[in-house]
């Protein structure tokens, strides 16, 4: 005769509805052809580097997950920097209200344009302490040139597309101060 604990009764009984409900499920998927529906995609980036970590995944080592660098970055990686929203060409003087805390910093391109205008320039963007943003550069080399105009400045590769937007900008070289934008 078979004899169950009140104990254990409650556990195999839920047991049972539980198994009875996923069958009653899953025979009933079918008939409704229920199929999902993506509400959102937040994805980005393919997991296929992490797959390395799977023996059987297929993926080549080499296309892994990288070793973190352990160098400093330096200015050639850097380079070359495009923005493709700006170019070397006329700058209208347009008044902006900036915070009077806001310092100085000019926009330039390794372009003849950008070394005359900052040969020109040098001493008053020394004066009012501008920083320098080089949109267009194609080498260490082309930047040196825009660093040796005017010594003892700092211009920094950085593309420009978002400032330019911000700025209405569409041509370069120009200064950017509290007051205004200017060439």
């Amino acid at each position: 005769m078979f004899f169950m604990s009140r104990t254990v009764w409650p556990l195999a009984a839920g047991s049972l509805v539980v198994a009875m409900g996923w069958s009653q499920i899953t025979l009933a998927a079918p008939d409704n052809q229920m199929s999902l529906q993506v509400v959102a995609d937040i994805g980005g980036e393919s997991a296929r580097p992490y797959y390395v970590a799977i023996g059987g995944a297929g993926v080549p080592e080499h296309e892994g997950i990288q070793v973190a660098r352990t160098a400093p970055y330096s200015i050639e990686d850097m380079l070359p920097v495009v923005t493709k929203t700006l170019s070397p060409g006329p700058v209208e003087r347009r008044d902006l209200s900036l915070p009077a805390g806001f310092q100085p910093l000019f926009i330039v391109g390794d372009d003849p344009l950008s070394l005359s205008w900052l040969a020109a320039r040098s001493q008053h963007l020394l004066e009012i302490g501008a920083t320098g943003l080089a949109v267009n550069a194609q080498s260490a080399a082309t930047l040196q040139l825009l660093l040796d105009a005017v010594p003892g400045l700092r211009i920094d590769p950085v593309a420009g597309d978002d400032l330019a937007v911000l700025l209405g900008l569409s041509h370069y070289p120009a200064l950017i101060t509290h007051a205004g934008v200017e060439q």
